[in-house]
């Protein structure tokens, strides 16, 4: 199609000078990626090293609601605004088409500039090992910057992660060969299980929904600053949310929130239009850390998000990507 086909071009257009303001990425697997921010504020992410923006995309459900040109689009817009970490799954999906393929679409002219992660969402070794190939497939890459354990649920998986046949072996093979860099995990559902992964093991990043109360669990106070303590990269996901819940919030009071949060590394940020995007670099570029008193104003206008009962990822048996990630 004449619009996807231009958008080719144009990436490899837009990458084929490399700016003042590009920032050298550690080298791996005798390899070096440039970075390039576009003056967007920055941090590290955790022990990777790796210096990334404070927003991340979200390539789930709200990017894969679009249709694949419109998807381009919002990636060639995010790629020349500054957003070069893009986030997706094994699982994340359409009716048509994996989020994995439609990025693998265009990455290739400009892979060494994207920090790209993905997840795999089984358990067991040989399953494991056969997502991880499909995504390296999928994504026309033979790299990838960070995989995750997708969604942990509960503590006894998380102890069954290290066995025989279980899936972090299987990551840390590929990570020996080159083929993954860095390795974290994600949750929704258990802020205990998400603490006990960071203790057990020797993970990244930590990818969490935060603002949920479960069962007296609190996530941003409990497996947050343990892992940051850790000296883990933290991002928060699925922070515009309570809106869902809570009329009246300010999806910009939303974002800043979680990045003021102490421990959190970055937010990744799901999109679905152009003017949401553009909104979102705003938002970025000029923010500064919330006061105290108004973190505590906004906990407060949280609560009826903290103790819904009716979110969807946080009910027995959910796993993020069984449904539009």
């Amino acid at each position: 199609m004449k619009t996807k086909h231009l958008s080719r071009r144009n990436f490899i257009k837009t990458t084929s000078a490399v700016s003042a303001g590009v920032i050298l990425a550690p080298t791996v697997a005798c390899s070096t990626s440039l970075f390039d921010s576009k003056g967007l504020p920055t941090t590290i992410l955790g022990k990777t090293g790796v210096r990334i923006p404070i927003m991340v995309m979200g390539l789930g459900s709200r990017f894969m609601a679009v249709d694949e040109d419109k998807g381009h689009e919002i990636l060639e817009t995010a790629f020349k605004n500054g957003l070069y970490y893009w986030d997706t799954a094994a699982l994340y999906k359409n009716d048509q088409q994996f989020s994995e393929e439609r990025i693998g679409k265009i990455l290739k002219p400009i892979r060494s500039k994207i920090f790209l992660s993905t997840k795999v969402g089984e358990r067991n070794a040989d399953d494991a090992k056969k997502t991880i190939e499909t995504s390296l497939k999928r994504l026309q890459t033979d790299y990838i910057d960070l995989y995750q354990i997708h969604s942990i649920t509960n503590e006894e998986e998380v102890r069954q992660f290290r066995s025989k046949n279980g899936v972090l072996p299987v990551l840390h093979k590929y990570k020996e060969e080159g083929i993954i860099r860095n390795i974290g995990f994600t949750g929704h559902t258990s802020a205990s299980a998400m603490k006990l992964a960071a203790e057990m093991y020797d993970f990244d990043t930590m990818l969490i929904a935060l603002n949920h109360h479960q069962n007296g669990e609190l996530f941003e106070e409990q497996p947050v600053p343990f892992a940051a303590k850790k000296g883990m990269g933290v991002l928060a996901m699925k922070v515009i949310r309570p809106r869902e819940t809570v009329n009246g919030l300010d999806p910009d009071d939303l974002v800043k929130y979680a990045l003021s949060l102490k421990g959190v590394t970055a937010a990744v940020i799901g999109i679905d239009n152009l003017e949401v995007l553009q909104k979102n670099i705003e938002t970025v570029k000029s923010f500064k850390p919330f006061s105290d008193e108004k973190m505590k104003e906004l906990h407060v206008s949280l609560n009826p998000f903290y103790n819904s009962k009716s979110l969807p990822w946080m009910q027995p048996g959910y796993f993020d990507g069984m449904h539009l990630a």
